[in-house]
């Protein structure tokens, strides 16, 4: 399902964010509230993106990324 952001806090404290698909309309708002969550937790962050194709589209043109 597309704009799905899951939110689990493990049991070490650490807060786990998995996404699937994020349409273009709710993409910066998403970036918005894992970096709000980013500030509020303090630490480290690393991010790990599933292998395949990323496409994005801005100011009316089209970037294509592999992983």
């Amino acid at each position: 399902m597309a704009d799905t952001i899951k939110v689990t806090i493990l049991e070490d404290g650490t807060i786990k964010i998995e996404t699937d698909k994020v349409s273009m309309p709710n993409h910066t708002n998403a970036e918005n509230f894992l970096m709000a969550i980013t500030q509020a937790a303090g630490g480290t962050v690393e991010r790990e993106r599933k292998s395949g194709v990323h496409t994005h589209t801005h100011d009316g043109h089209t970037h294509t990324h592999e992983h």
